[in-house]
């Protein structure tokens, strides 16, 4: 670095980030905090930004298909068919303007709902703490962290206590770094730099204050991200929508090349014969499957938000819909989450006054993970600390399940450890027994360990509370918990939650079994899911999780429902392995070691008062901690799935019937059956209705099950109700020219209103797989598809109107014939349904 280059921020004093910064140890004023937020914008990244009705609108013109259908209104004004390139042009503005008014209330709809829970961090303004969205702070802001938060953007320590920081998200380090105030070498790397704090990090314990210097896309993590194309993996749903989108790729360019290619065989002219096998491949797609997906996913998180579930990522309410396997820990979910205190006992399982002091010091003088397992001690009173002075601490990890804090107290100091009642007897090599100290013998500990082992099967958690002496002024660390004196026993008991044994009983009927996995001991497990009245099949432990090779555990899970003793790197390791053996896997968790899990698992669920990294991670944050609500989303989550299903169900097989039809009955006849505008007209308002859908009624067999997409599924679908469909288009042709022998424009208006007809009727039929009459359309559906029905009738005999769209007015009989043709062909279509269903359970 150059001598007359500025030093880099985490080099200067205090004093001189400050000045830089043009701030103070109390923070900015909320005056120039304004005047900061005009200058340097929101902290927040590109990728982040709100997307403006412009952008939304300007979006609908990015669909390939939408592209092909300009390409095709170009050709026409270059052959000047200015008829044809006007309706053309109509009917694609006509589309985008409906998909644009969608999607632009789902998105300010949306937005609505992710702001219940945008993140938000307490700062100093004008010298006094208030919250604020993360995106509103700005460089010179003072942040105080705490453990769980969120780093909101890069800065300096001001103030730390105990402070230690998971920064694996930048420097892919597996445990946290201790910072601490000071400064670091002006050539100091990212992992070197001890004194500074990073967005996208999150705090694993301690507190601090820090100067913010860097927000938004100045900060390391906005750098990263800049040069990556970030985006979130792939959902079990839009990896079905891509492979619908392979398939029906694949079916356009073989019907484009072979239509297009047999009709300047047999002579017809060589521009309309383009422009017909193009709009009969357009024709074939949904074409506002996009805008039907984003208005069901937008009803979809709006009606979940109703039942309190917040939808934070959209894509992800198909895959709640999916999920067919709930992995959850059991505190506060399969129990009350109300922990109480039963009991300070003492070696020979007598109340103790002295273990309960020992537990109250540790408890609350600890700065790190807010836990109810210290608040439910602190809750017991004060039983008179005075003369205490706190030296040091060693924050608790997922590792050594322990947390210890060095005091001083009449010039003696001490390490009071309290953990997990296993990790605490091993650190201890002595024990109190009454007023003596004595050795921890094998007989001791196995009385130890019957007295725990039988309070767990009461259903209490049981944690060990050890003491040591230490010398004043000597650096404690990990390694100094060894040769502990066990003190006692700490009681905790948290009751299962009312109602929670029927909400399992109504998941299992949904065909989504639980899984709890959780850090407790494995015969308190054991006793709640008793308790809940689950039946256990199969146990793990984390230590015998830690003998099993990937590929056998892979063969556990399926019979295994609970984990117990588990850290948060092995329930990363169990959801994986259930998603290897095909299932769709939830998990819900609240808490710094759930980050991981709540981001690998496909439907990351939290609850509002969880920490923020956790709702960060989480796809839905539920506003009360209650299986009954997530079991209400899912409910929803099917409902949405089943809605967009329906779409593709119907028109892929209409569709596909009508541009079977039309691309064979175009070989054998001297005209065109419908001219290219008509093809698109017809697409056009078949579709209209369907943009209803997101509101119709769902069969309740369509939500009993998880659903998925299923390729092969949908294309048996296609092929069988597109084939009943030709069959009775070719019914008509036939009738048209053989019987009624009726000129080119009157064939196409017959055709026209015939092929709309059955595409809007085919609609009712193939929503559900009752009969159609047994299951009851939603309102919007059945209006909207009524008028559009009297709208094609009526368009043959509107005059002018009928002459530009090259259609004419067809006599009584034949309008009376084309509707039996349709009645008859819904009746056909029952009976199709009826029998394709059948043998799909087969």
């Amino acid at each position: 670095m150059n001598q007359s280059d500025p030093l880099p921020y985490w080099a200067l004093s205090t004093d001189q980030a400050c000045a830089r910064a043009e701030s103070t140890l109390q923070g900015l004023t909320q005056e120039s905090a304004v005047q900061k937020l005009a200058k340097y914008g929101p902290n927040s990244l590109a990728a982040k930004a709100k997307t403006g009705p412009l952008r939304i609108f300007l979006g609908q013109f990015k669909s390939p298909i939408v592209l092909i259908l300009l390409f095709a209104t170009l050709v026409s004004l270059f052959v000047q068919e200015w008829v044809d390139a006007v309706i053309i042009l109509a009917i694609v503005i006509g589309s985008a303007l409906l998909s644009f008014y969608q999607e632009y209330n789902a998105s300010l709809a949306v937005q609505k709902l992710k702001a219940q829970v945008s993140h938000k961090a307490p700062v100093l303004r004008d010298g006094h703490r208030t919250t604020l969205p993360v995106e509103e702070i700005v460089p010179g802001d003072v942040v105080l962290l705490s453990a769980g938060s969120l780093i909101p953007a890069d800065g300096v320590l001001l103030e730390a206590q105990d402070f230690f920081v998971n920064q694996a998200v930048l420097t892919g380090e597996t445990f946290p770094v201790e910072k601490k105030v000071g400064t670091a070498a002006s050539n100091s790397g990212l992992t070197e730099r001890t004194n500074c704090v990073f967005m996208g990090t999150n705090v694993s314990s301690g507190t601090a204050q820090v100067l913010i210097i860097e927000t938004g896309e100045k900060t390391a993590f906005g750098q990263i991200a800049g040069s990556l194309n970030l985006r979130p993996p792939e959902t079990e749903f839009e990896r079905g929508v891509r492979h619908f989108g392979m398939l029906l790729a694949e079916m356009m360019l073989v019907m484009v090349v072979l239509v297009f290619a047999f009709n300047v065989y047999f002579h017809k002219p060589v521009l309309d014969s383009l422009l017909f096998s193009i709009a009969l491949a357009v024709g074939l797609t949904p074409q506002l499957l996009p805008a039907i997906i984003g208005v069901n996913l937008s009803k979809g998180s709006q009606a979940m938000a109703k039942a309190g579930v917040i939808v934070r990522r959209l894509n992800a309410i198909e895959n709640f819909g999916s999920m067919d396997v709930l992995c959850t820990d059991k505190t506060g979910t399969l129990t009350a989450g109300v922990v109480e205190l039963n009991g300070a006992l003492e070696f020979g399982c007598q109340k103790s006054k002295r273990v309960f002091k020992l537990a109250y010091l540790n408890a609350t003088l600890q700065t790190g993970l807010s836990n109810p397992l210290d608040e439910a001690i602190a809750k017991q009173g004060n039983p008179g600390i005075d003369g205490v002075t706190k030296l040091a601490e060693i924050p608790y990890d997922f590792i050594r399940k322990r947390l210890s804090v060095i005091i001083e107290q009449d010039g003696q100091a001490q390490m009071i450890t309290k953990g997990a009642f296993s990790n605490i007897v091993d650190v201890c090599s002595r024990i109190r027994d009454e007023d003596s100290i004595q050795p921890l013998d094998s007989d001791r500990i196995k009385s130890l360990q019957g007295c725990f082992a039988g309070w767990s099967d009461q259903g209490f958690r049981v944690l060990g509370v050890a003491i040591k002496d230490v010398l004043i002024g000597k650096p404690v660390t990990k390694s100094d918990e060894q040769d502990m004196v066990f003190e006692g026993f700490l009681l905790f008991f948290d009751p299962p939650k009312p109602g929670v044994k029927e909400t399992i009983t109504q998941l299992a009927e949904l065909g989504v079994s639980l899984k709890i996995i959780t850090g407790d001991n494995k015969l308190v497990a054991m006793h709640t899911a008793e308790t809940i009245g689950l039946h256990l099949t199969g146990v793990l432990t984390g230590s015998e999780l830690n003998d099993l090779r990937d590929e056998a555990l892979w063969n556990a899970v399926e019979t295994t429902d609970l984990f117990a003793e588990v850290d948060p790197n092995q329930k990363e390791r169990i959801i994986t392995a259930v998603q290897k053996r095909g299932h769709v896997v939830g998990y819900m968790g609240d808490g710094i070691n759930d980050a991981p899990s709540l981001h690998s698992a496909d439907v990351g669920i939290s609850v509002d008062s969880a920490v923020d990294v956790a709702k960060e991670a989480a796809d839905f944050v539920l506003l009360r901690r209650d299986l009954d609500v997530l079991r209400q989303g899912i409910l929803l989550g099917r409902t949405t799935f089943a809605n967009t299903i329906k779409y593709v169900f119907v028109t892929t097989s209409a569709n596909f019937g009508n541009m079977f039809s039309m691309a064979g009955a175009s070989l054998f006849i001297p005209f065109l059956p419908l001219l290219p505008f008509q093809v698109l007209l017809t697409n056009f308002l078949s579709d209209f209705p369907a943009l209803t859908i997101a509101s119709d009624n769902v069969d309740r067999d369509m939500v009993v099950r998880p659903h998925r997409w299923d390729i092969k599924f949908i294309r048996r679908f296609m092929i069988t109700f597109g084939l009943v469909s030709s069959a009775f288009d070719y019914l008509t042709f036939g009738l048209l020219l053989l019987v009624f022998r009726v000129s080119q424009d009157t064939f196409r208006s017959g055709w026209f209103i015939e092929s709309v007809m059955t595409e809007l009727l085919i609609m009712l039929v193939i929503r559900t797989q009752q009969p159609f009459y047994k299951s009851k359309p939603g309102k919007g559906l059945f209006y909207s598809t009524l008028a559009v029905l009297i709208i094609t009738l009526a368009l043959p005999f509107i005059p002018g109107l009928n002459t530009l769209l090259g259609f004419t007015p067809l006599p009584l009989s034949l309008m009376l014939v084309l509707i039996g043709i349709t009645g008859i062909y819904v009746l056909m279509n029952e009976i199709a349904k009826r029998i394709f269903y059948q043998r799909s359970r087969i």
